[in-house]
């Protein structure tokens, strides 16, 4: 994830969530008595680099879920590997030390890199939910960033996500498992989208999404302001976040994405105390669905205490 510029080509991008746009019952006990998705806010932080694919929770106070970076069509790479092959008794002490602390651990699916579109999407959901099982994670983030499918607007690229959304739900089920996307957010713009892009895919399969990470950056200077992150998008109507929230998507499910640092991101960086003033404008606006930010560490505790402020 880097978001990507939606007009750059792919290859070049890494997520780093940073450029301008059958289900396995034999689970582990703690998914045979898992809760339902955790109510907004959400506090998402993404980890992609450094030696812990689920970093100590004391380093990510405040924020209650942790995207492993990632899960392709290829198998896991970088954090999701680590994380896949660390031993089994690592793995249930950290998962451990993540309920106690309300934490959720999730792994990112696809990024920058990958192009699942060319991908039967029933049984690629069915090999990334059986991943999902077997290395005990509460969910999956659908980082899906094909940009030159979603640019061709002929109805592909939604269709695919539909579908891979279904198939995923019909092994993680609501209320077991977590289930996010993270789109770019000019891919909420239905004029500038024919297709319909991502109002299309919350239009079919919106109630089997839990929440979704909004990548409000890599979009040149659109988003680097509260009024154009909030309520009009000038490039991309309708793809601000009073403006999702009009077209039918619940303030809950609405997560602000914003990089942690200047070098996560091409462009859209905001300084955390100027990003707390937007969540506060947000939160007298009726919106709580939280924020997202790529990555750990530079959005690490401190981070997310200055931009949650008072408002959280």
């Amino acid at each position: 994830m880097p978001g990507s510029n939606v007009f750059m080509t792919v290859g070049v991008l890494a997520l780093t969530m940073s450029c301008f746009l059958d289900g396995v019952w034999a689970a582990p006990l703690s998914h045979q008595a898992r809760a339902s998705a955790p109510a907004a806010p959400h506090f998402v932080v993404y980890t992609d680099k450094g030696s812990e694919p689920a970093p100590d929770v004391s380093k990510i106070s405040g924020f209650n879920t942790v995207a492993m970076s990632f899960l392709l069509t290829t198998g896991a790479a970088d954090q999701a590997k680590a994380w896949e092959t660390l031993p089994k008794d690592q793995k249930s002490s950290t998962k451990s030390s993540y309920q106690k602390a309300g934490i959720k651990l999730i792994v990112s699916a696809f990024g920058s890199t990958d192009l699942p579109t060319s991908k039967d999407a029933k049984s690629t959901a069915a090999t990334m939910a059986k991943w999902v099982q077997d290395n005990d994670v509460d969910g999956i983030d659908v980082d899906y960033e094909d940009l030159n499918a979603m640019n061709a607007q002929d109805g592909k690229a939604e269709q695919w996500l539909i579908d891979f959304t279904n198939a995923l739900r019909t092994q993680l089920p609501q209320g077991k498992y977590i289930l996010t996307h993270a789109p770019l957010a000019p891919w909420f713009s239905a004029s500038h989208y024919k297709t319909g892009a991502y109002t299309k895919v919350h239009q079919e399969v919106g109630s089997k999404i839990d929440w979704y990470n909004i990548q409000y950056y890599n979009q040149g200077t659109e988003y680097t302001t509260c009024d154009g992150l909030l309520t009009s998008s000038k490039m991309y109507p309708g793809s601000a976040v009073f403006e999702i929230m009009k077209g039918g998507v619940t303030a809950d499910k609405v997560v602000i994405g914003k990089p942690g640092g200047q070098a996560d991101a091409t462009t859209g960086y905001m300084a955390p105390a100027d990003l707390a003033k937007c969540v506060a404008t947000a939160k007298g606006n009726k919106w709580n669905g939280g924020v997202m930010s790529w990555e750990y560490p530079e959005a690490d505790a401190q981070w997310i205490k200055t931009v949650k402020g008072s408002s959280f």
